[in-house]
């Protein structure tokens, strides 16, 4: 199965876990990071969930650092909406491109990469890489390091995802090597983006609080583009919203559903009252 919608696994991964005890059954992931994850397991022979036995030390998700990268936290007070919807690299849609400004997006992906390939959050990292040609990373633990690149283009994907386990004969993504100059990498600013570091949080409680996360984000961002709060308050609901979260069971797609419908009610009230 190819999977490209992110949402589905985050919010109710507990659920989507029982898929994998279908006898022959895998997921191949669209989303580039994790596309390039899943071919950076494959070329050292791990298909399916990581386990002891493969020697993963560490999977490194490459971020973008969207239109704000280097910029701080008195600077982000005062974007605007068009700043936001600014993507450096990738062409999305206006929701998704929010979620690129703020690292909530990233921090998504982080918790989809757990889903998938079974890793724990301490051995997932995030870096910022402004050229977008390094996709993921999966470091092993004789220090060796594996990397997909290839320039952005989500053609890529989507042919790898359909030909899987064979590759087709298209130029997507080939890089010219003569003008590529310099590959760069730097760590997160948590403290102008803490969007990332909420979902590693909501990531490590489990359950349905990655749904609660999804759910909250949404109510946030669709009142930052209503131009209702500024871009800094897209974290502060979120957090408020996260810190409400009743700790309910990701039992079935019901308790799912419930736990968004629950959190983006909680959200409207945080925003309510920043308005008020």
């Amino acid at each position: 199965l190819g999977l490209a919608n992110k949402e589905s696994l985050i919010a109710a991964g507990p659920v989507v876990q029982r898929a994998w005890q279908t006898p022959g059954a895998e997921l191949v992931p669209v989303d580039s990071e994790h596309c390039a994850v899943h071919q950076c397991l494959r070329a050292n022979g791990v298909t399916g969930k990581v386990s002891a036995t493969d020697r993963v030390h560490r999977i490194v998700i490459t971020a973008s650092g969207g239109p704000f990268r280097g910029r701080n936290r008195r600077d982000l007070e005062q974007v605007t909406i068009d700043d936001a919807l600014a993507h450096p690299t990738w062409s999305m849609g206006p929701k998704i491109t929010i979620d690129s400004s703020t690292l909530m997006n990233k921090g998504l992906e982080v918790i989809e990469a757990h889903e998938l390939f079974g890793v724990s959050f301490d051995e997932i990292d995030v870096v910022v890489h402004p050229q977008s040609v390094v996709h993921s990373m999966v470091s092993y633990t004789d220090g060796a390091t594996i990397a997909q690149l290839s320039m952005p283009d989500m053609r890529l994907c989507i042919g790898y995802a359909l030909a899987y386990p064979d590759r087709l004969d298209v130029p997507y993504g080939a890089i010219d090597w003569t003008t590529l100059s310099r590959l760069e990498f730097q760590p997160p600013d948590l403290e102008a983006f803490p969007c990332l570091r909420l979902a590693y949080d909501a990531g490590r409680a489990g359950e349905t609080a990655p749904a609660w996360l999804s759910a909250a984000n949404e109510v946030a961002v669709d009142a930052f583009l209503a131009g209702s709060i500024r871009w800094v308050d897209i974290g502060e609901v979120v957090d408020e919203a996260l810190q409400r979260w009743p700790g309910s069971a990701a039992s079935d797609v019901d308790a799912v559903l419930t736990a968004d419908a629950q959190a983006r009610d909680v959200a409207l009230a945080v925003i309510s009252a920043k308005m008020a």
